[in-house]
């Protein structure tokens, strides 16, 4: 029988024995070697693994055991180890009659598994004995940061820089986190955790795409708008059709959106004339506001055409400044 060196990775975001059963029939019928004790080395020598740490560079000891067992195990640690790969993979390749190593994947994240990694780290700097600056923030206090890291996700949209834009999201993600973290220290009865962010949003999710989780006809892309907006009405019971529109987005955004609504429900109400205004600043006010009516009747995005010129007029002005001065 061909010696073999098994190296068998794990995935150190899932609880400890969720391997695959070609796995654990491996550890079972043959030694097993690690680098540091684990909660998976508990769970191995609890199903009756035999399991051992080795102190120290495992090269030697690995090729002894295989000498003596025919097949060895090596319990790879959470980064891998690669190092103590490539180090086998040259010995072997100089003694190929030694062993044969073959990689084995016990288990592997899934899709998504480094957020698990973003919860931890916030949950240590959140916690006592980690950042007293992030330990020292509220919700509110944190909001204008959360406002900051959206327009640069956005910025980095526009912009079609998708790297950047990974970035951001990340810096979005982390304020999300961290809110959630925060959120744990609420008194009795108010508080939350990531788990109940994360679970809404799968509710919501699965119940407002019917044609996808439920079996449910998919129609025109219209028809699924249409749908969706219905069970969101479903769900929250509100007063006016205005309600739940964000009235800390910015202004011209905020017309848009509240005319927007109105002609969805067949509202009509006439627009407030500028010249019965009662002051300069009421009648500036109409005026943007018959304006922000006319760009939705051209189907333009009022809020994207002022960002638009107001960034080639500040490019203009770039061009009128002095240069800096010679800091030699």
């Amino acid at each position: 029988m061909t010696a073999r060196i098994v190296l068998l990775v794990t995935s150190p975001r899932l609880p400890a024995g969720l391997l695959t059963a070609a796995a654990w029939d491996v550890v079972r019928q043959h030694p097993v070697l690690t680098g540091a004790e684990s909660e998976l080395t508990t769970a191995m020598r609890q199903a009756g693994a035999d399991v051992a740490v080795v102190d120290g560079p495992a090269t030697q000891p690995l090729l002894d055991a295989v000498a003596a067992h025919g097949t060895v195990v090596w319990l790879a640690g959470p980064a891998g180890d690669e190092s103590l790969a490539r180090e086998l993979g040259l010995r072997l390749a100089r003694e190929p009659g030694l062993a044969e190593m073959e990689l084995m994947y016990g288990s592997w994240d899934p899709p998504g598994a480094r957020l698990l990694d973003a919860v931890a780290v916030l949950d240590r700097l959140a916690s006592p004995g980690g950042d007293p600056w992030k330990r020292a923030q509220t919700h509110r206090s944190l909001a204008g940061y959360l406002l900051e890291e959206s327009y640069e996700a956005y910025d980095a949209i526009i912009a079609d820089d998708t790297d950047a834009l990974r970035e951001e999201l990340g810096d979005v993600l982390l304020q999300v986190v961290l809110h959630a973290r925060l959120a744990e220290e609420l008194p009795e009865g108010e508080r939350w955790t990531i788990d109940d962010v994360a679970g809404g949003l799968v509710d919501k999710m699965i119940r407002r795409n019917p044609h996808v989780f439920a079996g449910a006809e998919a129609g025109t892309l219209e028809e699924i708008t249409e749908n969706w907006e219905r069970i969101k009405r479903a769900e929250k019971a509100r007063d006016s059709v205005l309600d739940g529109i964000a009235l800390s987005q910015p202004a011209l955004a905020l017309a848009t959106q509240i005319l927007d609504r109105a002609a969805r429900a067949n509202l009509t109400v006439p627009l407030p004339p500028p010249d019965a205004q009662p002051d300069e600043e009421a009648r500036l006010g109409a005026s943007l506001l018959a304006a922000v009516a006319t760009a939705r009747k051209a189907n333009l995005n009022p809020e994207e055409a002022l960002r638009r010129v107001t960034l080639t007029q500040a490019q203009a002005l770039r061009k009128t400044e002095p240069p800096p001065p010679d800091p030699r």
